[in-house]
């Protein structure tokens, strides 16, 4: 990380990231402590107190960040250029192809040696 990149991290953004970690774990302990209530009321709990640090994580430099890099992400991904159908047929079946006789030859191969080593040692018939 640049000197430039550390500089922009204000003591408000370390504040809401140490207070939503702590957020999480004490929606997890009251998860955990009001075990007497029913599981739905305890799940919405914690899905609440999860987006809710989420939030206020998002609202940070780093947070920023992470979407920008999740815009540009899925920029990326719409470049890409996908193979058709019939392309992606024909390498699988090209794979499977060549997967089969290499499996082939190293099954040959395994058995003249196991022969020729048999046959050195004496425990051929």
């Amino acid at each position: 990380m640049n000197t430039q990149a550390e500089a922009s991290i204000s003591v408000f953004d370390v504040v809401k990231q140490v207070f939503s970690v702590i957020f999480v774990i004490a929606g997890i302990a009251a998860f955990y402590h009001f075990s007497d209530f029913s599981l739905i009321y305890r799940v919405l709990g914690l899905i609440i107190v999860f987006v809710s640090a989420v939030a206020a994580m998002a609202t940070t430099v780093s947070g920023a960040a992470f979407r920008a890099f999740i815009v540009d992400s899925k920029i990326e991904v719409r470049k890409i250029v996908w193979p058709t159908r019939d392309e992606t047929t024909r390498t699988t079946l090209l794979v499977f192809a060549m997967v089969s006789i290499v499996s082939l030859m190293l099954w040959l191969f395994d058995t003249f040696l196991f022969w020729g080593i048999r046959l050195l040692t004496g425990q051929g018939a």
